[in-house]
């Protein structure tokens, strides 16, 4: 049987090959670094991490959390790696990223049925089952040939990247250690700020430079509202911050024993403890401004950046015009895309859609009829979003309880969103049971 070509090893192309690979089926994976590097990425990992160490909250309750779910119910690769290299992260699931894209990696090559070829590809291969999941830093070749085979225009909208500081460098006497609302253990170092340090700090916030950026479509930047400039946050209003990157509820200064006015918190971003990323500060500052203005931050006067926060572009298809819900196009029911570029936003719904990508690339390539998950779970109301969003409105969506089908019934808000926890967690149960028999997976057994 001929090899399914997947390409871009990222964490929706890693998903994609698992899946692949397990049915008993070759896989080619094509991932272009460390050979030729992007803008973003720091090494030759597959599944690299590059914005954040946090794939959000594990809670069951949130829409995050059943996302996580739903994905090691289809036997998530990619959840499992991140379980072996989780770091403290309150009720998120963070990760050593390092650890964690070397784990990935070891999955990935290690596979029998998949080969990983260091190569660039720059033309869509015409090979059938194929896979493209080049992500959103996809090489400007590639994007050239799937802007002339879709017919669509690209759209593009611009990520943010949070800077990252060494713990030595932090002033614990100034900081103290809580989760908010004393959520899972002591995980993060919070940085609280008076009134007067936060109007200071807005001050030099918003008035700070900015790194140029180069390109021509780059003049009228549009960012994804899920992932602003804290820059951007700080002009739509002086106290914006606080209701949102900033906001102080669920945690009390041990100092003061009161609330503080503003807090910035800092989240572990490697096993060691060794590195804290400022959690909500992608930025596109100047280098030397981000060197003036996160030195106020009370308990980072002498930090040192192990990593400045950058911002980079992010491309995704007009999906509603060229995907189907089973993410094949709608012409060529053997190419497939995932990850970003079709219009999730976030690193597990990349992942998620890379799972259904590959499951649908191997019942293409063994003769049978793709399936996809129903819109009543995450997942599938996710897809259901990228095939079917109207044409006009559509941006990036990551996971929330609003794009699930509303309860018809009359009920309390929060029992709303309860029943559609319940709801989706059935759908999902029997989805998996019709698609393949039960739900085993063999992913946990793949990771060492």
């Amino acid at each position: 049987m001929n090899n399914i070509t997947i390409i871009g090893g990222g964490l929706a192309g890693c998903e994609a090959a698992f899946q692949i690979a397990i049915k008993g089926l070759s896989v080619r994976l094509y991932e272009m670094r460390p050979h030729i590097m992007t803008g973003a990425h720091r090494s030759g990992n597959l599944g690299e991490l590059v914005c954040s160490s946090s794939l959000k909250s594990n809670s069951p309750s949130t829409a995050h959390g059943l996302l996580k779910e739903e994905m090691r119910t289809m036997g998530s690769i990619i959840l499992d790696c991140a379980a072996k290299a989780s770091v403290p992260g309150g009720d998120a699931l963070c990760v050593d990223r390092e650890k964690f894209g070397k784990l990935v990696t070891q999955v990935i090559e290690s596979n029998p049925n998949i080969e990983v070829i260091r190569q660039e590809i720059t033309d869509i291969p015409l090979d059938r089952p194929c896979v493209i999941a080049t992500g959103p830093l996809t090489s400007p070749a590639l994007a050239d040939s799937i802007k002339q085979l879709t017919g669509a225009n690209h759209l593009h909208f611009f990520d943010a990247i949070a800077p990252s500081v060494d713990s030595e460098s932090i002033d614990y006497g100034k900081c103290f250690r809580q989760s908010r609302y004393d959520k899972g253990e002591a995980a993060y170092i919070n940085c609280p700020m008076t009134h007067e340090e936060y109007e200071a700090f807005i001050d030099a916030l918003v008035g700070a430079r900015i790194a140029n950026l180069h390109l021509e479509e780059e003049k009228n930047a549009r960012y994804f509202e899920g992932c602003l400039p804290v820059e951007v946050i700080a002009k739509r209003g002086r106290d914006t911050l606080t209701f949102g990157t900033m906001k102080p509820v669920g945690l009390t200064d041990p100092h003061t024993g009161r609330r503080p006015h503003a807090v910035v918190q800092l989240r572990q971003e490697n096993a060691d403890g060794t590195v804290y990323g400022l959690v909500g500060f992608q930025t596109q500052l100047r280098q030397s401004e981000q060197d003036r203005v996160f030195r106020m931050i009370p308990g980072l006067e002498h930090a040192e950046f192990v990593q400045y926060g950058a911002v980079h572009r992010n491309t995704y298809i007009d999906s509603p015009n060229v995907l189907t819900s089973a993410l094949h196009t709608k012409l060529d029911k053997g190419l497939f895309f995932a990850g970003q570029m079709v219009g999730v936003e976030g690193y597990m719904e990349s992942a998620a859609s890379g799972i259904v990508a590959g499951i649908n690339a191997s019942r293409i390539a063994t003769g049978q009829s793709v399936v996809v998950p129903p819109k009543e779970t995450i997942i599938g109301a996710l897809l259901d979003y990228i095939a079917n969003c109207p044409i006009d409105d559509f941006q990036p969506m990551n996971s929330n309880f609003g794009i699930l089908p509303p309860i018809l019934e009359k009920h309390p808000k929060k029992m709303r969103k309860e029943l559609k926890v319940e709801r989706a967690r059935k759908a999902m149960r029997e989805f998996s049971e019709l698609s393949w028999g039960s739900a085993p997976n063999p992913a946990r057994d793949s990771v060492s």
